[in-house]
């Protein structure tokens, strides 16, 4: 990996000798993620990003062998400070702190999670979650397998999660779609409740305050706490409670 790259001269990015910045993973990371925020992940091109940092779409390749591998780059720097121990207490208080911690985390930029669906970064900050979610079951008692299956249920729950709450709440970019003013998502409440009430469907109508909710919140603390009963239960019926279980 290149040195990080030397402070551009007053003629422009490139330095004063013709040569190209000098690139460095962090700060093209740095890079893609200001112009995610800026216009989204459809409009992250790598040309678009070599201009950012002022080299020639070609010098990128050298980091990132193909856009998905930038953004495994992306993910995994998204993820930074979330494999910090969450504050002491029950196994599933610390195991529902570093789901929020995540999703947090990919809210925090535009189409995170749309970024960091797919990816499998061997990074630090990726590997050093992982790691403590497991910990925090394998502390509590949970078998390697359960606690192994449970981390995935945590990710991709909080991963698919966030991608319906940014697709939702995230307006499509009129300069992409060539409309005009920026529309509303494709999540259009008012769009549920008139196709619900032209038919008869009774038991949608009784639920249609929550499902026409946007109190994304909300929504995701219901689905993790089932996800924490579950384990609950997976707790209690573990080796010693299924042996009791036998006849």
């Amino acid at each position: 990996m290149s040195s990080p790259s030397t402070p551009h001269s007053a003629e422009g990015p490139r330095a004063a000798r013709g040569r190209p910045p000098r690139l460095d993973q962090g700060r093209t990371a740095r890079a893609a993620l200001d112009l995610l925020d800026e216009a989204g992940l459809d409009a992250l091109t790598m040309r678009r990003l070599a201009d950012a940092v002022g080299v020639q779409a070609g010098a990128l390749y050298r980091h990132f062998a193909t856009k998905q591998d930038l953004l495994t780059v992306m993910a995994e720097r998204m993820l930074e400070g979330c494999s910090a121990p969450p504050p002491e207490g029950d196994w599933s208080e610390r195991l529902t702190v570093l789901a929020h911690r995540m999703r947090t985390a990919l809210l925090a930029h535009r189409d995170g999670a749309r970024v960091y669906a797919g990816t499998h970064s061997t990074g630090a900050n990726t590997l050093g979650f992982a790691e403590t979610l497991v910990g925090v079951l394998r502390e509590a008692g949970f078998r390697d397998e359960d606690a192994g299956r449970a981390v995935l249920a945590v990710v991709n729950f909080t991963v698919g999660h966030t991608l319906e709450e940014q697709a939702a709440l995230q307006p499509r970019d009129s300069a992409a779609a060539g409309a005009g003013p920026a529309e509303a998502g494709p999540a259009d409440p008012d769009r549920l409740r008139r196709a619900v009430a032209a038919q008869d469907f009774p038991h949608l109508t009784a639920a249609l305050p929550v499902l026409t909710s946007t109190d994304f919140a909300a929504h995701f603390a219901f689905g993790l706490n089932l996800l924490v009963q579950g384990l609950r239960a997976t707790e209690r019926n573990g080796p010693a409670g299924a042996a009791e279980a036998r006849p």
